[in-house]
């Protein structure tokens, strides 16, 4: 998707050896080559070429499991996940919600994530664990030493994940009651893990974007919401695009790279005393007092 590439590209530009899972072959293969191609040209001092492409379902545990391990025997290991896959849904009002649609959000959206992020997080606890051994061994022979404090700080947790959420399941969307619910589970899993995931060394928040744009993606939710019947939403797909930015205090869209960077920053030592959070990046939308 749209999120996913752009981050291929934003990791990749900066230094990050990139892992890119899709279930569409044809649309992974060309996220590859775009990247490759990119980051071939660029003249910058820390970009990294090094992408590689992973079919996976992640409706399918068996095909998690194998892209995963398909990742650390290409990679090595795993240090950062940024848990992006994602289905919206229909745009419907509840009485004419489909109920296979809304086993099929929860499947992707909540199941899903949550299949990456245990097998993701199954590696970085090996992974830390063995960096705990080795530290012990290395002061049992008399090299160990104070260190720089806030390399110690980043060093703690040296693992991280940042779960895609939305507004939406912060504010309980019209017509979209199955991505809504899928969202709230997804910030309740996040806090949930991140509180198990600590002693593992590994750091769990998650970032809640809303009206992104513009794009197909702007474009279509808009014309969705004004043929969904719902008492919330204008029919004029224009004016329902209106109705939404004038809702937003900074009245404008936010950008794919404003999402970008907020995972970044989860995803970065700059964030190193940070888990179970919820970075919320929608111009203020949502903004109160909890």
């Amino acid at each position: 998707g749209t999120f996913g590439r752009a981050g291929c590209l934003y990791f990749a530009h900066r230094g990050a050896k990139v892992a890119a899972l899709d279930n569409n072959f044809d649309a992974l293969t060309e996220t590859v080559k775009l990247v490759r191609k990119e980051c071939q040209a660029s003249a910058e001092p820390y970009v990294n070429k090094h992408i590689n492409g992973f079919e996976c379902d992640v409706t399918s545990t068996e095909s998690v499991d194998a892209a995963i391990r398909d990742v650390v025997e290409a990679f090595g290991s795993i240090d950062l996940l940024w848990n992006n896959a994602g289905y919206q849904g229909q745009i419907k009002p509840t009485l004419e919600y489909s109920l296979a649609d809304f086993a099929t959000v929860l499947s992707i959206n909540v199941t899903g994530m949550f299949a990456v992020m245990q097998a993701v997080a199954k590696v970085m606890a090996r992974s830390f664990e063995e960096s705990k051994n080795n530290k012990n061994t290395t002061k049992a022979e008399g090299e160990g030493g104070d260190g720089d404090d806030s390399a110690a700080s980043a060093s703690s947790h040296p693992y991280a994940i940042v779960n895609t959420a939305s507004v939406a399941g912060m504010r309980g969307t019209p017509a979209m009651v199955a991505y809504s619910s899928s969202k709230a589970a997804v910030l309740a899993m996040t806090v949930s893990s991140a509180k198990d995931l600590a002693p593992h060394g590994i750091r769990v928040n998650a970032v809640s974007p809303a009206l992104v744009g513009p794009g197909y993606m702007w474009t279509r939710q808009n014309e969705l919401h004004a043929s969904s019947g719902s008492p919330y939403f204008a029919t004029d797909p224009e004016e329902v695009a209106k109705a939404k930015v004038g809702g937003v205090p900074m009245k404008r869209l936010g950008t794919t790279d404003e999402v970008i960077k907020a995972v970044a920053f989860l995803l970065s030592d700059d964030s190193s005393y940070t888990t179970a959070f919820n970075l919320v990046v929608d111009g203020g939308m949502s903004g109160g007092l909890r």
